[in-house]
């Protein structure tokens, strides 16, 4: 390939947010330098075969094995385990690494690309929901976002962060914007996983269908740039143009506008402080942006926004933590067919009604917390 190998290990390749960034990648001729996965080794193979990274790591030490015997006949080397993605973070041959790992499990490589003094890339919520004093205190360059709404703020930021008067992040609204609870009772994931503009991942659609991923990102943008959650906005706007704005203390507004495609914001985090060049055609005013609407999140109706905001108020709480894994556990069963769409946002709110936080907690504290939440909801349905 033309440009050769990029300082880049990419964590999570095999992912939605994985595979677009090889995309883009691709696009400009070049190759990272080493790769990391879960457990889908077919395609981490592929990926392999074509980048011809120097390291692939794979989480699953089944799964490693094999790909080991598979790419035996390349010149890459192939770790697996656990501990393999830290290797990945922490990679000799890279300067930067974009966590795109879903889940918990981010965290740790974040904090081992942070401690080895890479710059991050992050597209991994956990790393910040649940671990964000870690992460911040650790990071000793800015923490570029993969994510379209904070990206589109950080980008907006660029001009200056004095005099801000608050951050407002874009929500679609997801599968179910517009509907009364009583609609939503017999919703199905089928339904559910229709995002009317967003090609992503199973859980963080669902994520959008009940507003809990907007109050994640809530969360990830107090600890990315560093504000109070009252300075914090949320508004539904269903088009997907605006993705996010940043509001200054003269009433002045700037907003990054563009097309829903998160090659856009994947290829500003790899090209930063340059930006790359981007072969699809640009936004359309008078089709793709002719109306641009906004709207109030429905509140009653979509509560996990609420329920976000709730499980900030204490400050380095473990309520995030909680908040984070019961809603993972709960998506997963909902897909599963095993309990109702409204069952999500209930049980989350029981659960963290009953729950007695803890602070200040480190690595292991905060995996405790999560093991204990996904037991107790596990004991319940499973």
């Amino acid at each position: 390939m033309g440009a050769g190998p990029m300082k880049l290990s990419l964590l999570g390749s095999t992912g939605s947010i994985g595979t677009q960034t090889l995309d883009v990648m691709r696009f400009h001729g070049m190759r990272p330098a080493a790769l990391a996965a879960g457990r889908n080794i077919r395609l981490l193979e592929e990926q392999a075969r074509e980048f011809s990274p120097s390291l692939c790591c794979v989480a699953d030490e089944k799964a490693g094995r094999l790909l080991k015997t598979a790419l035996g006949d390349t010149a890459v080397t192939v770790r697996y385990g656990g501990e393999s993605l830290l290797e990945a973070a922490r990679f000799e041959g890279c300067g930067r690494v974009l966590n795109a790992l879903p889940g918990l499990p981010g965290l740790r490589p974040t904090l081992a690309a942070l401690d080895a003094g890479r710059e991050l890339l992050l597209a991994n919520k956990e790393s910040l929901t649940c671990g964000g004093a870690l992460v911040t205190k650790r990071a000793q360059t800015p923490i570029l976002p993969v994510d379209s709404e904070h990206s589109a703020i950080f980008q907006c930021l660029q001009g200056g962060r004095q005099g801000i008067r608050r951050l407002i992040l874009t929500a679609s609204g997801g599968a179910f914007r517009g509907r009364t609870r009583e609609m939503l009772r017999d919703v199905t994931p089928q339904m559910a996983l229709c995002h009317p503009n967003w090609d992503m991942g199973a859980k963080v659609t669902v994520d959008s269908a009940t507003l809990l991923n907007k109050g994640l990102e809530l969360l990830e943008a107090m600890h990315l740039f560093g504000l109070p959650p009252e300075k914090i906005s949320v508004v539904v706007h269903p088009q997907s143009i605006v993705h996010s704005l940043v509001e200054y203390t003269d009433g002045a507004m700037l907003a990054q506008l563009g097309r829903p495609d998160m090659r856009i914001p994947i290829s500003y985090a790899l090209g930063y402080p340059e930006r790359m060049e981007n072969n699809d055609e640009s936004l359309d005013f008078f089709s793709q942006a002719k109306d641009l609407t906004f709207e109030k999140p429905d509140a009653d109706t979509f509560i996990c926004l609420r329920l976000a905001r709730d499980a900030i108020k204490d400050e380095d709480s473990s309520y995030p933590i909680v908040l984070n894994a019961a809603n993972e556990v709960l998506v997963k069963l909902f897909l599963d067919k095993k309990i109702e769409f409204l069952d999500i946002q209930h049980n989350i709110e029981r659960i963290l009604a009953k729950h007695n936080p803890e602070y200040g907690l480190g690595v292991e504290g905060i995996l405790e917390i999560d093991k204990g939440v996904r037991r107790e909801i596990e004991n319940d349905y499973c």
